[in-house]
């Protein structure tokens, strides 16, 4: 009777999920058709993306925008746009009076008109004066000069859900629409994706060649037991404590010595939606010469003392050959060997371009639960009245600028600052208002000092009259906690030498790896793994890879239908991996291949079993 119970509250469990979803295709639909002729259409500009998003009843700011289209991308497809969506929730209302109550610190429940022109003509994703005023023109929340926030919030979201509903009636209504085959729910598509998309990688224009397929995690469709009769492989590896750091990568051996040598820092940043984005890198080789390519975890100075996480996180490089155009970009090799935390690679390299697309699993960059209670102190007023920096504070801020400061040099050049604005806010700071720093805060040879960053932080702090918000907002995106642990970024330094010409690398872009880097993870452990088909399923096989301290498995699919491979590491000791889950599912397309897992031990120091069953299900 109990089994019974359960069976039927799982089957309802279900049906509610399957029908949450198709509401949420449908509304997805109905706004990618009231821009566009068909769901076959790509976005092709930010504009698009923008005023489609804003279909769905999403209000994207610039930021959001950049996150999704890069300086790489060149269209985006139906099944972006629901992937996008499935991360970009809608505002609640309780989200909109949250923000315009850190405004209201009076808690009067209106904000002036003064104070609103100031606020979004200078902040964030500016509105010209123009824009403000058609907002403080209507009647139904504005009164004596004052902005009424709740009811803007009510009209805000009453306006919102019309707009999708008008776009859901048109779709209702239009019986050619509704015939449609769309993206998502089409068998023969060129994508041949059908579930909702968990990591998009809407950052490069996808053929439709089959060359990548994303995936879907979601939990086991029926219990691990009965999938013994489906096709099925295991793999088991087993590695002995700490022997996974050993696999010797001699850096500097005397031959090396006159070689000519780059170096560039960066970081890992995690997101809000655990997607990680990191600096990307071309290396330009004037000559063939024999390199050695190493990445590690940096070891910020200002830290002793303090935990650093991120020293443990696994890091790698890709090394890509550019060849006449970017989508055509070739995997050379990868930093395979590993010396304690560092990873790195031995080999010859051609004269031209090359990209460097640092990588990290995510088995050890992750969200966690916050354990803080309180918030550290930013700043405090001395004797006089006066604005100061906590001492905490300026530790931190030190550790930020180490980071920023990419080639290492104690300063900061334009470029260099504006990947922190970038990160931090959204938007470039350019020559004008460099200049206007210039005459402000401390410069030597036309970049920013220690001294001039500190200042920089101290006025953004007087500008709020000592409220740290915009400060706090400027940590959190830098990966640091209320602590001021940094707990969710990893930043790494890269460096080259070259025995027959002087190598020079240059961070182009932060942002998201994208296909290019899931191709070349795909391809690194297919060249160099361990291949098993799927017992009773031939064009299912499955590559594992070990390198170093992670073990990397992909799937690759050969049949001409999508496939559902129930993957199960229950059996594993000692192991985490970057789904977070020891059961799950994922979705292949046709003719096409994914990572299924990347898997890292708990405790290095102990030794660890990687025993791991994919199963069709």
């Amino acid at each position: 009777g109990n089994q019974k119970a359960t069976h039927s509250e799982n089957s309802q469990g279900k049906k509610c999920q399957h029908a949450e979803e198709a509401i949420f295709y449908k509304n997805c639909r109905a706004a990618y058709l009231t821009v566009f002729k068909s769901s076959l259409e790509n976005i092709k500009s930010k504009e698009q993306l923008s005023l489609v998003l804003q279909q769905a009843g999403r209000n994207p700011s610039q930021k959001t925008i950049n996150k999704y289209w890069t300086s790489q991308t060149t269209s985006l497809n139906f099944d972006d746009f629901c992937a996008i969506l499935k991360k970009e929730k809608p505002a609640t209302k309780n989200e909109l009076l949250e923000a315009f109550g850190k405004i209201d610190t009076d808690k009067a429940g209106y904000i002036l008109h003064d104070e609103l022109y100031k606020i979004l003509t200078t902040r964030g994703d500016k509105m010209t004066w123009e824009e403000v005023s058609t907002i403080t023109k209507q009647a139904d929340f504005n009164c004596g000069g004052k902005l009424d926030y709740t009811k803007f919030c009510e009209l805000y979201l009453t306006t919102s859900e019309q707009c999708c509903k008008a776009a859901r009636d048109r779709l209702e209504g239009d019986p050619r629409l509704r015939q449609q085959q769309f993206g998502n729910q089409t068998e023969n598509s060129s994508e041949g994706i059908t579930l909702p998309v968990s990591k998009p990688s809407p950052r490069i224009s996808r053929k439709a060649d089959h060359k990548l397929a994303k995936g879907d995690s979601r939990a086991p469709s029926r219990p691990s037991s009965a999938q013994s009769s489906k096709a099925s492989t295991s793999t088991t590896v087993t590695v002995g404590a700490s022997s996974s750091r050993s696999t010797k990568l001699i850096i500097e051996p005397d031959t090396m010595k006159e070689w000519q040598c780059a170096q560039s820092k960066g970081c890992f940043y995690l997101e809000e939606d655990g997607e990680i984005i990191s600096h990307k890198y071309r290396l330009h080789c004037p000559q063939r010469s024999a390199v050695c390519i190493t990445i590690k975890p940096l070891n910020i100075p200002q830290a002793e003392g303090k935990s650093c996480p991120w020293l443990s996180v696994d890091t790698a490089l890709f090394i890509l050959k550019e060849n006449e155009t970017q989508e055509t970009l070739q995997l050379v090799s990868f930093t395979e060997l590993q010396n304690r935390e560092m990873f790195g690679w031995r080999g010859e390299l051609g004269s031209g371009v090359y990209w460097l697309l640092p990588f990290t699993t995510g088995c050890r960059l992750r969200k966690v639960k916050p354990q803080i209670t309180g918030e550290a102190k930013l700043v405090w007023r001395d004797e006089d009245g006066e604005l100061a920096l906590t001492e905490e504070f300026r530790a931190a801020l030190l550790d930020i600028f180490e980071t920023i400061d990419l080639d290492g040099n104690g300063l900061l050049s334009l470029e260099e600052y504006n990947f922190f604005e970038l990160r931090t806010s959204g938007e470039k700071c350019d020559q004008e208002a460099w200049a206007v720093c210039k005459e402000n805060f401390e410069m030597k040879k036309n970049e920013l000092t220690r001294q001039g960053f500190m200042d920089l932080n101290l006025m953004e702090a007087n500008d709020r009259d000592g409220d740290p918000w915009d400060l706090w907002v400027t940590l959190l995106s830098l990966g640091y906690n209320k602590a001021l642990e940094m707990t969710e970024a990893c930043p790494f330094v890269i460096d080259i030498c070259a025995e027959r010409c002087k190598p020079r690398i240059k961070a182009v872009s932060l942002e998201a790896g994208g296909s290019q880097l899931s191709r070349a993870v795909c391809r690194s452990v297919v060249n160099k793994g361990e291949a098993k088909g799927l017992d009773g399923s031939e064009n299912i096989i499955i590559h594992t890879y070990k390198s170093g301290s992670r073990i990397t498995s992909v799937i690759e699919n050969k049949s001409e239908n999508k496939v559902i491979i129930h993957v199960n590491n229950e059996q594993s000791k000692n192991c985490l991996n970057n789904r977070g889950l020891p059961v799950f599912a994922v979705e292949v397309a046709p003719k096409s291949m994914m990572v299924s897992q990347h898997v890292m031990p708990l405790k290095e120091q102990e030794e660890w079993i990687y025993s791991c069953v994919h199963s069709l299900v």
